[in-house]
């Protein structure tokens, strides 16, 4: 008699078309992880779509050499994820293999996927955390365990920005995760931007734009899953993802590989399930904390990208990149008037809140007659508020101005504004 808990069961590969694998024979669930055993090396795929003529994958690789009769296995579970201390000053993939060089990292072994916290488990945010950023501290102050996104067109400096982060923030861990980047600018950005200091505390999972739909996908959830095994063990940990947009490009191919209808600009359904299932999964936890920063590449420097509109809705705070700025030569390109923390209220004390006030005003008031200086046509006196607007502004913009590799300290970053204020108002 045979023992059948020896026997495979197995299906075939019954067609291949781009990044998909249609497979027959086999009793699949939607998730289910499956193996090609053929004439080439062994494959992993994952399950998108069930139908009645077969069921469609997406390999973590590609499909040269996948042909039809391959054998097709179902794995018991998915690819775990290794997370654990081990894995600071590490660069890796998506699938958790070293990009350094250097062996394989080690740690626990754990699920990629993980529920959310309950909205009564978590924390309260009332304590601040510093960015190193002054425009971000003062202005658009933010709390240990908020999730901000930063807007901008491309060429603006996302990646600046999340460089000065990794380096001025306080937080005691960061995971960087770098979604659908050109493979050029990821040695760039952690030699140049990140830097030996900053990737000592950092860990940094990279997804490059050539890489499959599934393994991009799988990276931002990797860099999650470490960010919430770090946070739940006590630290406050800093996620930064670059770009939630890349993301969504890569979970749209997902969609539109399982048969989902594209809506709009061709994002399918799936596309604005996934980004809150994932976006909630930082912030305040139970013991630890994970504040989150992503960049959100906008078309065009439309604010109203579906994509940037989402996210916006989701997140806690938004800071936006302008261009015109960044022509200007005004780095970090952070518009002041345009950006906002929805906590920042919260976190401030009266006297912080009052020059955070008086500052946007001055800002929003030289913006306002601008175009009537530039021409000669405002009268000095006409208006008070614009004759203040105009006196304080050369030096707040100074003082918004930082240089990459400087870092500035929270208390001296309100000291400054402070000083700056009190001489304008002589």
């Amino acid at each position: 008699m045979v023992d059948r808990s020896l026997m495979v069961v197995s299906g075939a590969v019954a067609k291949v078309g781009g990044h998909e694998v249609v497979v027959r024979g086999l009793r699949l669930r939607l998730g289910d992880t499956i193996q090609i055993r053929g004439s080439c090396e062994d494959r992993i795929g994952e399950i998108v779509a069930v139908g009645t003529e077969g069921s469609t994958a997406l390999v973590f690789g590609l499909t040269d050499g996948i042909g039809r009769g391959d054998r097709v296995v179902r794995l018991s579970e998915p690819p775990g994820a290794i997370v654990g201390s081990q894995l600071l000053g590490r660069i890796i993939d998506g699938l958790g293999h070293p990009m350094d060089g250097r062996p394989p990292p080690t740690g626990h072994s754990v699920q990629l996927d993980n529920a959310a916290p309950q909205a009564m488990a978590r924390q309260r945010i009332d304590t601040v955390i510093g960015t190193g950023i002054r425009l971000v501290d003062t202005l658009c102050t933010v709390g240990r365990g908020q999730r901000i996104g930063i807007f901008g067109g491309s060429g603006v400096g996302k990646s600046t920005l999340m460089g000065m982060l990794a380096k001025g923030t306080t937080a005691d861990v960061n995971v960087v995760a770098l979604i659908g980047e050109r493979g050029r600018e990821v040695r760039e950005f952690i030699e140049d931007e990140l830097g030996p200091e900053g990737l000592a505390r950092s860990i940094v999972v990279v997804a490059t734009s050539d890489q499959p739909a599934l393994i991009r996908l799988r990276a931002a959830k990797y860099a999650t899953r470490i960010a919430e095994w770090f946070a739940d063990e006590g630290h406050d940990v800093m996620l930064m993802m670059d770009s939630v947009t890349r993301l969504a490009m890569a979970q749209r191919e997902i969609g539109l590989a399982a048969g989902e209808p594209p809506t709009a600009r061709g994002y399918t359904p799936s596309v604005f399930t996934v980004l809150p299932q994932l976006l909630e999964r930082t912030g305040p936890r139970e013991h630890g904390t994970i504040t989150a920063m992503y960049t959100v590449l906008v078309d065009g420097d439309d604010m109203n990208d579906p994509i940037a509109d989402a996210v916006r809705g989701i997140l806690d705070g938004h800071i936006v990149l302008d261009r015109d700025l960044a022509v200007q030569g005004r780095y970090p390109a952070i518009d002041p008037l345009a950006s906002l923390s929805r906590l920042a209220a919260k976190l401030w004390t009266e006297p912080q809140q009052v020059m955070a006030t008086v500052t946007r005003d001055a800002l929003a008031a030289a913006a306002e007659v601008a175009e009537l200086v530039e021409v000669g046509a405002y009268v000095p006196g006409s208006n008070p508020r614009a004759d203040r607007g105009l006196r304080a502004a050369p030096k707040l913009v100074e003082f918004l101005k930082q240089p990459p590799h400087e870092a500035a300290a929270m208390d001296s970053s309100w000291d400054r504004l402070a000083s700056i204020l009190q001489e304008v108002a002589a």
